[in-house]
């Protein structure tokens, strides 16, 4: 006992509560009809670099794959952003995969954007709130975005167009807490060439394929009122 007493003041791990708390979301949303449980994250999918891969080889043998060289003056990006949703509805719904590419990278404003166009997209199925999953990450937890969240709540209150939003916020060291993480997993090994270099248009044809998705304007930056 007189351990466990002096133990108490020291610091520990957030990972348990954030776990506790992402448990009790799923459980809400999954035990009301009218909402959805939406778990949210982005991720790049290279045009050159292959994932990472499992094979039965000899004991003696080395299996590697090599990162593939763009040719000289190759205009089309080395990678491509993508921010992605998975969407469970509860049984007997099946799960849905939303995809939305991403012009340069995520960022708050771009983030905005995609919350707004799930939070119309959700009307549509009859849905009254998403209750969103997502990480850490600083465009995640940004003052803009944070702030929008709080504005189209009160506005979808007041009558507006768009299904309400609740996040739960887990720790950027715990990928394991997100069950969209092996989705991505799965989908890069699925969508990737060992020896071809596909063009960007191909390889998000081929993602948007995998995941079963339409494929969707890319949002961009929204350009600025002088």
């Amino acid at each position: 006992m007189e351990t466990r007493h002096t133990l108490d003041h020291q610091p520990r791990s957030g990972l348990c509560p954030k776990k506790k708390r992402r448990d009790q979301v799923i459980q809400r949303a999954m035990a009301h009809p009218p909402w959805a449980l939406g778990c949210g994250d982005a991720v790049w999918w290279s045009r050159l670099a292959p994932p990472n891969h499992h094979r039965w080889t000899d004991a003696e043998a080395k299996s590697t794959l090599q990162e593939l060289t763009p040719p000289a003056g190759d205009p089309e990006p080395q990678a491509l952003a993508c921010d992605g949703l998975l969407v469970r509805l509860g049984p007997p719904q099946a799960d849905a995969r939303w995809l939305r590419c991403v012009a340069g990278r995520p960022v708050s404003a771009r983030t905005s954007e995609l919350l707004a166009w799930c939070s119309i997209h959700r009307v549509a199925h009859g849905c009254a709130a998403l209750r969103l999953i997502w990480d850490h990450a600083s465009w995640h937890r940004s003052h803009a975005v944070q702030r929008w969240i709080r504005q189209r709540n009160r506005q979808v209150k007041q009558g507006a167009v768009g299904v309400r939003l609740v996040v739960c916020s887990l720790p950027s060291t715990s990928p394991g807490l997100n069950p969209i993480e092996q989705q991505w997993v799965h989908g890069k090994r699925a969508v990737s060439e060992a020896d071809q270099l596909l063009r960007a248009d191909e390889l998000e044809a081929r993602v948007c394929a995998y995941y079963n998705c339409e494929r969707e304007a890319h949002l961009v930056m929204p350009k600025k009122v002088t």
